[in-house]
């Protein structure tokens, strides 16, 4: 089992930027894909997006493509998300999440993520 903790998360203003990290420890980090979930008051949590365990393959939803960049160190055990050009609809809890790798491409089906951290608020004002 992998344990995830997200840090990274704040209030900033429409435009700006933010990198989310996501420590994980417990088992071998390069023996999950990774990826990120995202929450938005009163709604439904949503996949964001994933990482292979190598980081050689990613895979976006299509509102954040070309914004976000997902990436990871396995030598710190450690994924990150890269947000720039943030928008109010980006506000919300954002979870880091992980799988046990099969193949080395990013996963895209978002139940296959098994295990998650606990979030860290993201909040983008107007």
């Amino acid at each position: 089992q992998v344990e995830l903790v997200e840090s990274g998360g704040g209030l900033v203003q429409a435009g700006a930027s933010l990198r989310l990290s996501c420590a994980a420890s417990g088992r071998t980090f390069s023996s999950y894909f990774m990826g990120w979930f995202r929450q938005a008051p009163g709604k439904e949590r949503e996949f964001v997006g994933g990482i292979s365990w190598s980081g050689s393959s990613t895979y976006y939803i299509e509102s954040v493509k070309g914004r976000f960049t997902i990436f990871r160190d396995n030598a710190k055990d450690t994924a990150y998300l890269q947000m720039n050009g943030l928008k109010p609809e980006d506000t919300g809890v954002y979870y880091c999440a992980a799988g046990w790798a099969h193949s080395d491409n990013a996963e895209e089906i978002p139940a296959l993520y098994r295990y998650s951290g606990r979030g860290t608020q993201v909040t983008v004002s107007s």
